[in-house]
């Protein structure tokens, strides 16, 4: 059996804003340093040894990375960690740097339910969640990580809400129609347990 490990970074300091992040760089706030330390606590206590590590280029992720596989006794992972623009999150577009409240109410609710939730219906200027599938996790995935997978080598992803929800489509055990419901908490390991190339288990680790 092998683990495929899906990290959201730790709560940033825009999601503590409440503000509309993207492709934007911000850093980690102290939460989410901390929740980024507790992951790596977690998953040194279930003993799940990497292979290989990837991350996306922005802060937040790659911080959230290099804090959790240290806390986890493995830093000799951070220097052999792969970092790619693909596996960043969601593009937002005009929305980027807005409060969430503030374009409720100015938008609508239902419209920027629409385009934060809708599969293919993009923000202004911005990305829908198929084209994070399509056109950048799904062609990054298949070509960099799934051969390690099906290798039976442990893997970490360390990335963001969207570009992990796009992992759970492309894995299978999501679709278009119930991604909505599924929620990944920042600094929250979800692990994957696989046999043979196959899902047989995925949970977080909640202690």
């Amino acid at each position: 059996m092998n683990y495929l490990v899906l990290l959201r970074h730790g709560q940033s300091q825009w999601n503590l804003e409440n503000k509309f992040t993207g492709f934007h760089d911000v850093d980690l706030s102290e939460q989410g340093v901390e929740e980024a330390l507790s992951a790596g606590k977690k998953l040194l206590a279930a003993d799940i040894q990497f292979d290989q590590a990837f991350t996306s280029t922005l802060k937040r992720a790659n911080r959230t990375a290099r804090l959790a596989l240290d806390a986890a006794h493995q830093t000799d992972l951070i220097t052999t960690m792969i970092t790619h623009d693909d596996l960043r999150e969601r593009d937002y577009g005009d929305l980027v740097g807005l409060n969430k409240d503030e374009t409720r109410a100015k938008y609508g609710d239902e419209q920027v339910h629409i385009w934060r939730r809708s599969y293919d219906v993009p923000p202004p200027g911005g990305e829908c969640l198929k084209d994070v599938v399509e056109n950048r996790v799904r062609p990054y995935y298949e070509a960099n990580i799934k051969s390690l997978v099906g290798e039976g080598k442990n893997v970490l992803i360390a990335a963001h809400g969207n570009s992990l929800r796009a992992m759970l489509i492309i894995l299978g055990v999501e679709t278009p129609e119930t991604i909505n419901e599924a929620e990944i908490p920042t600094g929250q390991p979800l692990v994957f347990e696989i046999e043979n190339g196959e899902i047989q288990k995925r949970y977080f680790l909640e202690n």
